[in-house]
């Protein structure tokens, strides 16, 4: 199988204007693939469904190739496939959906590794319901969440256990399988956030143990969509807040509202374009597709980070975050008299877009002392990066002036 990044580079138009896009951790680009289909749906015409002419039974046909597009990506079923606005408005809909059965006195054990949208929606639902958060933490110096600790964490009275599968600034890819095994069996749920793994590493949800599973598709290379993954029958059990007339099925008594329909034919196609990077693919069932495929982004982007990572490392005014085993192509550095906000902006100068600040890991960057002094700055790879950017982005930050001394 070849990896032909040139091919995979003209098909993202945004990538014309010259500039490294480093900022793919925040949002990717799109490919043309994913432009012409939500097009195409526009073009076609679309109704809202339930109707019976052919525009309602084309949005219809689109919903249903999205949530199987979805777990074909997830390892999930299309039955267990909530689709939503983005991973956040799903993470809150679910958290107030679990609450309902808490009780006061019972606990949920949160990571300070996490995205804010895993944690804040909890914190809030436990503060409701009188629940008690307890905090797996981050060792400082790697960056690792370590799995012993959730021995003293979980309890008989633990309902739901919430970690992510990647942390989004240090790249972080905990044991995740291990932590749920310890979580169900303590009798808990267990809610993991892929949202920065899924990009980099193609997510198995039964392999995860994950009870709840969520990504977004704007993070790999798809529309603002995002999508929550869970067995049918567990979705079953849950409550929902919906209008009256609205469907009381799962998973359609989850969503709100009418469906983004053409963007949801974006889902499909930037599946579909994961599952097709790695080239030439024989004739294979299209998770078998994306594993093949995703292999291969791995092993791209893993030569890209080397680089990237052994870059910074050399130059000595730069301070690297955290040191994980096992991690994505993500960088996350601070250099010596610049702020973050500086090195940002001269970045941009120089053709290179990386975003500063605390990107939302608002427990992560408290613990590790920069929340409150601007940050730092983020460097990821997306599939799309090649040398060239990771050399020019390398260039700039050595052309910083050096920190007087």
């Amino acid at each position: 199988m070849t990896f032909d990044i040139a091919a995979i580079r003209s098909s993202f138009p945004a990538l014309g204007d010259g500039y490294a896009y480093l900022d793919g951790a925040a949002g990717t680009q799109t490919p043309i693939s994913v432009i012409d289909a939500i097009s195409s749906a526009y073009r076609l015409g679309i109704g809202n469904v339930g109707g019976p002419f052919p525009a309602s039974a084309r949005s219809m046909a689109i919903v249903a190739e999205a949530r199987q597009a979805v777990a074909d990506l997830t390892g999930g079923q299309p039955a267990g496939v909530v689709l939503g606005p983005n991973s956040t408005t799903l993470v809150y809909r679910f958290a107030h959906a679990l609450a309902e059965g808490w009780r006061e006195g019972d606990e949920i054990v949160l990571s300070r590794l996490d995205h804010d949208a895993n944690v804040r929606p909890w914190v809030q639902a436990a503060a409701r319901a009188g629940v008690v958060v307890r905090w797996a933490e981050v060792d400082v110096d790697t960056g690792e969440l370590p799995v012993e600790q959730y021995d003293d964490l979980l309890t008989d009275r633990t309902r739901l256990v919430a970690v992510t599968a990647a942390s989004n600034i240090l790249g972080t890819r905990p044991d995740v399988a291990a932590i749920t095994a310890k979580a169900h069996a303590a009798g808990a749920l267990t809610f993991v956030d892929g949202v920065h793994s899924t990009p980099h590493d193609l997510p198995d949800v039964r392999a995860f143990g994950a009870d709840f599973f969520v990504t977004s598709a704007y993070k790999w290379a798809g529309p603002h969509i995002g999508a929550l993954v869970a067995d049918p029958a567990l979705l079953e059990s849950l409550p929902a807040e919906k209008l009256t007339p609205s469907p009381d099925r799962v998973p359609e008594r989850f969503e709100t509202g009418t469906s983004p329909f053409a963007d949801l034919a974006g889902v499909t196609a930037a599946i579909e374009h994961l599952a097709g990077l790695a080239l030439p693919l024989p004739s294979l069932p299209r998770r078998e597709r994306l594993r093949v495929s995703m292999e291969a982004v791995g092993a791209h982007e893993q030569e890209l980070f080397d680089v990237l990572l052994g870059g910074l490392g050399g130059l000595p005014d730069v301070t690297l975050y955290g040191k994980p085993a096992r991690r994505t192509a993500i960088a996350y550095f601070r250099v010596a008299g610049h702020t973050p906000a500086e090195v940002a902006e001269h970045l941009a100068m120089n053709g290179v877009n990386v975003w500063h600040g605390h990107s939302y890991a608002w427990e992560l960057t408290g613990v590790l002392g920069l929340r409150d002094t601007g940050g730092a700055v983020r460097a990821g790879l997306a599939h799309y990066n090649d040398r060239e950017d990771v050399d020019r982005f390398l260039a700039a930050v050595a052309e910083l002036p050096k920190a007087a001394g």
